[in-house]
């Protein structure tokens, strides 16, 4: 008795089947590719940042080493809230020459879903001296002192892991005292962030952080005898907006400059200018740069009784791309937009800033 050949039909089933099970296969492989990809992106995740790069014009007009500590021009950490950290005692500053002095970074985080992010931040040439909330790594961890920051080998980071976000306003932000330029910055409709630490939840309604750099900067600025300022782009970008400023006790000007690219010539502002409308002007071209109406009122209301206060100084809109290269920011997962304005803030010294030196200390 002959028994039919089932190997036949055997193949025939899986042939049948392979493309089937091809398909399955590609299919939860799309899936589990599309899973992974979701968690590193988020679309309607929005992150904002402001901050200032300040720094000092020497006689041929590129930025020269100073050091921050004791000149009551540029603020240091006893403007800061108590609950601010930062890498040492209140001197750790001292002997540290940089060309860079950044403040108040601040990073805005929008979303309308609750979200847990990550952020990085690196320095080139630079150390982050302060930051709130907590932060996960701070290096290099040593204090530096009596140092030349352009010597650096290593670039300064700092790392926030596991950032709650939430679309909900119910947070309780630290504060000591009514008076601090620092509580500016949270009048804005950003997401209040969590951070949890050893010692309990901190809030914040952004992350902040401060440092100094021996950086070069992305421009030079040198007054003529003939009281002309002489603006040329050092990176090759063009500086998108420009202010020059004068305060002489009461009498203040100021002169608007846009697109600089190679060099520029800026005469003197006639002081017959208020700072209301100056006040207005800047806010305009922050907005215009991608800020928030918001955020662009909360940085001119934070820094306005130091850039506006008495001397002669540029105030310009950073080129993105000296930030990125200088300031690179690393967010995960990958937000839907980030928006990056930072505002430098170049002291001009002129002869009558000179002879009004004698008897105090200045840069």
């Amino acid at each position: 008795m002959n028994l039919p050949n089932k190997k036949p039909l055997v193949e025939m089933r899986a042939r049948s089947w392979l493309p089937r099970l091809l398909v399955f296969g590609l299919l939860g492989f799309s899936l589990a590719a599309w899973l992974v990809a979701d968690e590193q992106t988020a679309p309607d995740l929005t992150v904002h940042e402001w901050g200032t790069f300040t720094a000092i014009a020497g006689e041929d007009g590129r930025a020269i080493e100073w050091s921050p500590l004791g000149l009551p021009r540029f603020p240091g950490s006893a403007d800061l809230p108590k609950f601010v950290e930062h890498v040492s005692d209140v001197n750790f500053k001292r002997g540290l020459r940089g060309t860079i002095r950044m403040e108040t970074p601040v990073l805005y985080f929008y979303s309308s879903r609750d979200v847990k992010v990550s952020a990085r931040v690196a320095f080139s040439k630079g150390l982050i001296t302060e930051w709130y909330p907590h932060a996960d790594r701070v290096q290099p961890g040593g204090v530096l002192r009596d140092a030349s920051l352009s010597q650096l080998q290593t670039d300064g980071i700092i790392v926030w892991n596991n950032v709650a976000v939430s679309p909900h306003p119910d947070a309780q932000f630290p504060r000591e005292g009514e008076v601090n330029r620092y509580y500016a910055a949270r009048e804005t409709s950003s997401s209040p962030l969590r951070v949890h630490t050893a010692a309990g939840e901190q809030q914040e309604k952004f992350l902040f952080y401060r440092g100094v750099s021996g950086s070069p900067l992305p421009l030079s600025a040198r007054l003529t005898p003939a009281g002309e300022l002489v603006v040329k782009s050092l990176s090759g970008d063009e500086i998108p907006k420009a202010v020059l400023f004068e305060r002489r006790g009461e009498q203040v000007g100021y002169r608007l400059a846009d697109a600089l690219t190679d060099e520029t010539s800026l005469d003197a502002p006639v002081l017959n200018g208020n700072v209301d409308s100056l006040y207005r002007d800047l806010e305009e071209i922050l907005v215009g740069q991608g800020l928030y109406r918001d955020e662009a009122h909360a940085m001119v209301e934070t820094w306005k009784d130091v850039w506006f206060e008495e001397g002669s100084r540029l105030i310009y809109i950073v080129p993105r791309a000296f930030i990125d290269k200088v300031l690179p920011l690393t967010v995960e997962p990958t937000p839907g937009q980030i928006v990056r304005v930072f505002v430098g803030r170049l002291e001009i010294v002129t002869p009558s800033d000179h002879g009004s030196c004698k008897n105090r200390d200045c840069p």
